[in-house]
């Protein structure tokens, strides 16, 4: 066996390994964790592929972004497993039905004839520099349209989501900066005058 064989199976035991953990530790922190190392054996696959720019964007996005988001929350919140692990082994059965259909999809797919490096063609840039030139050319060459395209959706989408985040509540409650700033003495202090108590009856 040669050594990009050993460190691809070496690789696939730990990314087995680490996936088992995520869905079987119970503290949530490790198990974020072993998501991190999950992602990051991934990336090491990628890169051992020779597809170094998807490894790359695999860890500056996945574990450098989300897991770290997903840290953060997890840290910051007071979270109760235990109502979560109630009900496991009643769900049992879903999740592994679901478990043994994605692996015969994927076991269809691996092993299907139409599966394989060979049954495409490889840009020239290729073999003349980076498979990341190559993705560059392709992306803004032949499909710039539909990357636009797809740009313009997400565009929308992100304008979408803030329009109705910001967008007013009957009965709710905000502030108002403007209002805030401009406020003066006479609008929030009011100076009453109390006339002072007499002394009735020639009580000391």
């Amino acid at each position: 066996m040669v050594v990009e064989q050993v460190l691809f199976f070496a690789l696939g035991g730990m990314l087995l390994l680490a996936g088992l953990g995520v869905v079987t530790l119970k503290n949530p922190v490790h198990a974020a964790m072993s998501l991190v190392l999950t992602f990051f054996t991934s990336s090491m696959l990628w890169i051992l592929l020779r597809a170094e720019f998807l490894g790359i964007v695999l860890i500056l996005v996945y574990v450098g972004a989300v897991m770290v988001l997903f840290l953060f929350v997890v840290m910051m919140l007071d979270i109760n497993v235990t109502p979560l692990r109630e009900g496991f082994a009643r769900f049992l059965p879903v999740g592994a039905t679901v478990a043994a259909l994605m692996a015969v999809q994927m076991i269809m797919v691996l092993s299907s004839k139409h599966f394989g490096f060979d049954q495409f063609a490889q840009p020239a840039a290729v073999t003349e520099g980076s498979n990341t030139e190559a993705l560059g050319l392709e992306l803004y060459t032949n499909y710039v349209y539909p990357f636009e395209i797809a740009a313009v959706i997400l565009l929308v989408a992100i304008v979408a989501a803030i329009t109705l985040t910001h967008r007013k509540r009957e009965g709710g409650k905000t502030q108002n900066i403007d209002k805030q700033v401009q406020v003066r003495r006479d609008d929030r202090l009011r100076i009453v005058k109390v006339a002072s108590e007499s002394n009735e009856g020639g009580g000391t």
